[in-house]
């Protein structure tokens, strides 16, 4: 459903004002530097971050496309910004040099949609008020499984949606309202790393993902401790059977707090040694999905990246209704029906499910691994080169 203009200026706070400025600023100067760096692409992730689409397609042009004129938007503060500069031409995230790129760039590629100089302001920009026509091309961070209406063609308006499996493909090509050839099937930039990667036999990754009422709801972290989703993780994570489980199979468990409650982070605990909680910005999530013998999760579509590998994954979906009713809507993929692995709705039942899984050897019950067969019908390591592909297919049509 299409929201209203009142709604959508709301979302533009007076700190976003300076960003306005910083617009205006880089009119002229983005109009003269569009004329001698036309073939311009600008890629970017969050503003500190580079372990997702846009990275692994920044790092594939850099190595196989030198003719294309690239830069990576990040904070020169971020802990991957030496790695990011190592490969070529960065510009600060936010700043009025990052406004004049964007603007001159003949495309700007983000696996975010809000991958942008300023969010807010270039929503109004280019959606609301629909002065910037400039080609968007989004990535994706992960595999839309749900419907997402923000991501319809009337609230985004890009240019080129990418996306990384069959029926994804479809479900947004048939229903989120854009015009033929915007969406298109090339997968993840990200996977084709994914395939070099040489798992870890010992570790099992428990990531869970958010949810969008914790941030309205929560305001201390009484509140949050008091929350079914805390004390959901927390029953699993300090949950006895767990910890027997990884004694007796010789195991450890990586748990990752979501970035988006990092504020609540020093309410995860767990009393068990084999057992560590981490930051979501003190790791590499891509690393560690590649590094990984199995997963535990939610709702978080980090499962599509290590299912696309083959390897186990057990949902723990204490909160199912809740979730659908609070934070996201159905989409095509259900659980049930296409799900890679078995659901538990309580910490006891996940824990037992993933018995089974360590007990056979980290190994895919067959009948998971026929619905990753079927889900993935891209399964190479030349996705960066589809995209860049058809990026370039994108600039000739539009």
């Amino acid at each position: 459903m299409k929201e209203s203009l009142f709604k959508k200026l709301k979302r533009v706070r007076l700190k976003d004002v300076g960003h306005f400025m910083l617009f205006l600023l880089a009119l002229l100067p983005a109009a003269i530097l569009r004329r001698r760096r036309k073939h311009l692409w600008l890629l970017c992730e969050y503003a500190t971050e580079a372990q997702d689409n846009a990275f692994a397609l920044f790092r594939h042009l850099r190595a196989t496309h030198p003719e294309i004129d690239a830069v990576y938007a990040i904070k020169r503060r971020s802990p991957a910004f030496a790695s990011v500069a190592a490969l070529g031409e960065t510009v600060e995230y936010g700043s009025l040099r990052h406004w004049v790129l964007y603007l001159a760039a003949e495309v700007n590629i983000s696996s975010q949609k809000g991958g942008k100089p300023n969010a807010a302001v270039c929503y109004l920009l280019e959606v609301v008020l629909g002065w910037l026509k400039n080609r968007r091309v989004f990535l994706q961070h992960g595999v839309t499984k749900d419907d997402l209406p923000f991501l319809h063609a009337e609230n985004a308006k890009l240019s080129l949606f990418c996306c990384a499996a069959k029926p994804e493909y479809e479900f947004i090509r048939d229903t989120f309202g854009y015009e033929p050839g915007v969406v298109q099937y090339t997968g993840f930039c990200r996977f084709d790393a994914l395939l070099e990667a040489k798992p870890d036999p010992n570790l099992v990754l428990i990531l869970p993902t958010w949810r969008m009422w914790l941030e309205r709801d929560c305001k201390t972290d009484a509140a949050f401790r008091d929350s079914e989703y805390f004390r959901g993780w927390d029953a699993f994570l300090n949950d006895p059977a767990l910890d027997a489980l990884l004694a007796e199979t010789g195991k450890r468990a990586v748990f990752c707090v979501h970035r988006n409650v990092l504020r609540y982070e020093t309410c995860f605990t767990s009393g068990s040694e084999r057992i560590a909680v981490k930051k979501w910005d003190e790791v590499s999530i891509p690393k560690l999905l590649g590094d990984a013998a199995a997963l535990v999760t939610d709702f978080s579509s980090v499962y599509m990246d290590v299912a696309f590998l083959k390897k186990p994954v057990v949902y723990y979906q204490f909160d199912r209704e809740a979730y659908r009713k609070g934070h996201l809507p159905t989409g095509y993929f259900d659980y049930d029906r296409d799900g890679f692995g078995p659901i538990g709705t309580t910490a006891k039942d996940a824990a037992r499910a993933l018995r089974h899984v360590l007990e056979h050897g980290c190994r895919m019950d067959s009948m998971y691994e026929a619905r990753v067969d079927r889900f993935f019908t891209l399964r190479d390591a030349n996705s960066s080169e589809r995209t860049t592909q058809a990026i370039k297919e994108m600039i000739l049509r539009t």
